[in-house]
């Protein structure tokens, strides 16, 4: 009876949760009329992939008709790069203040970690002044650089904490057969981190993909990432309204990072119980 009623509860949270979803690709795959019959959650009833194609290629996102497609690949250029920088060097800033810990380094982490809980909007001016100085202001490499320098404190964090639970013997061995801070850092703690490169890989995809207020702010219109696109898609008021090529390119957007949980999914949960985010 209490695994009966345990399925049960489960059950009802996971068709609360996926319902939207659901509700998205079924209306993605309608035709208008059938839309505007109001029957929302039912299965299409003649299937049609017309509204993606349309979203992916020639919907009207404020004056440019192009689609999303450009959009869809700034934001893999901004991600992706941004990714890798911010985890690199969150590693590197982890092992340093937890197994080469130097006089205030404690002081330097409580200083790093100020910028986990700066808002968004107390570094819009000051970022934009500093991407006009390095002349990087609306363009893809100024976005990458602005979602490493803000991503590098929590991956700071995240590897610090993770990196204080692996045995000090292990870097003492390593300095007494000579190795150095790099011949450490890869050939003995890397090998060890891979639950938490996981879980800071899939952190930082979803945070920048997802991101708007710097994509907004900081991009050109050949720069824009493809939240800003989405955006402008569905506020676009001229013509019909086309919830099916709206929700279309809401699940386009959304692919990336559905695709990332499905495949990494449990690798984070195995990060996570892990103890790779504590502290």
């Amino acid at each position: 009876m209490n695994r009966a009623l345990t399925y049960l509860v489960l059950g009802a949270f996971a068709v609360y949760f996926l319902m939207p979803l659901v509700v998205m690709v079924f209306t993605s795959l309608k035709d208008l009329a059938e839309i505007r019959s109001g029957n929302l959650v039912m299965p299409p009833e003649s299937p049609t992939t017309e509204p993606w194609q349309k979203a992916w290629s020639s919907a009207c996102t404020g004056l440019s008709c192009d689609g999303v497609a450009a959009y869809f690949w700034n934001s893999f250029q901004i991600t992706l790069p941004a990714v890798v920088l911010a985890s690199a060097i969150g590693a590197v800033n982890g092992y340093v203040l937890s197994k080469w810990r130097f006089r205030g380094s404690e002081l330097f982490f409580a200083l790093m970690l100020l910028g986990c809980f700066i808002p968004f909007q107390a570094v819009l001016l000051p970022m934009a002044q500093t991407l006009g100085y390095l002349g990087l202001a609306n363009s893809v490499p100024g976005l990458i650089l602005v979602h490493t320098i803000y991503g590098i404190p929590f991956t700071t964090l995240f590897y610090r904490n993770y990196y204080v639970g692996l045995p000090d013997e292990l870097i003492s061995a390593a300095k007494l057969d000579g190795a150095g801070f790099f011949q450490t850092f890869y050939h003995i703690v890397l090998p060890l981190s891979g639950p938490i490169i996981v879980v800071t890989l899939i952190w930082e995809f979803t945070n920048i993909w997802n991101d708007f207020l710097f994509g907004v702010v900081y991009s050109g219109p050949d720069s824009q990432p493809m939240t800003v696109a989405l955006n402008n898609l569905v506020n676009t008021s001229h013509g019909v309204k086309e919830y099916n090529v709206d929700m279309a390119a809401a699940m386009i957007a959304a692919i990336p990072t559905i695709f990332v949980y499905i495949i990494s999914g449990k690798y984070f949960l195995r990060g996570l119980v892990a103890g790779a985010v504590k502290g």
